[in-house]
């Protein structure tokens, strides 16, 4: 996939963390804004959630989703959902972002399909995917949010 017209060579996102989560996430190795993040580069998404990694060609986002709120409990952490493939690396409950993948990405010990991220700029991360041709939505347009769609991309 061919980076979309306007698309940056480079951009960061972190990962949002709740003040109250800050100690328990020291668990995953997560000490701060730097050690739990995504960075967009040359074609690619690296996720960072502590000891955790993600890497993978934007070529393999199917379409992204942004969601949320979610209740606390179910948000922070690295977290799955027993017999699916997915992970979520979750600093806040405050929504996040689903990336659908074509193909698994090898996670820790699982194979994902579909990864959450609780970042902190849940639009920009939007609209730097749409900037690269990867179609998406907002569904939490119900609460008076415009649904943002990237164009399809071309063939």
């Amino acid at each position: 996939m061919s980076e979309g017209v306007g698309a940056p060579s480079r951009a960061t996102f972190p990962i949002r963390l709740a003040r109250f989560a800050r100690l328990p996430l020291l668990v995953y190795g997560v000490t701060g804004r730097t050690s739990a993040g995504v960075t967009l580069t040359d074609g690619r998404l690296h996720a960072r959630f502590g000891f955790l990694r993600a890497d993978m060609p934007l070529a393999n986002i199917e379409r992204w989703e942004i969601s949320g709120p979610y209740r606390w409990w179910r948000a922070i952490g690295v977290r799955g959902t027993w017999g699916q493939p997915e992970l979520t690396f979750g600093g806040s409950a405050h929504g996040g972002v689903c990336l659908f993948l074509r193909e698994p990405v090898h996670i820790g010990w699982l194979d994902v399909r579909r990864l959450y991220l609780t970042l902190d700029d849940l639009d920009g991360f939007g609209a730097a995917l749409a900037a690269h041709g990867i179609p998406g939505e907002d569904l939490r347009a119900g609460a008076g949010r415009p649904v943002t769609r990237a164009p399809a991309p071309r063939t």
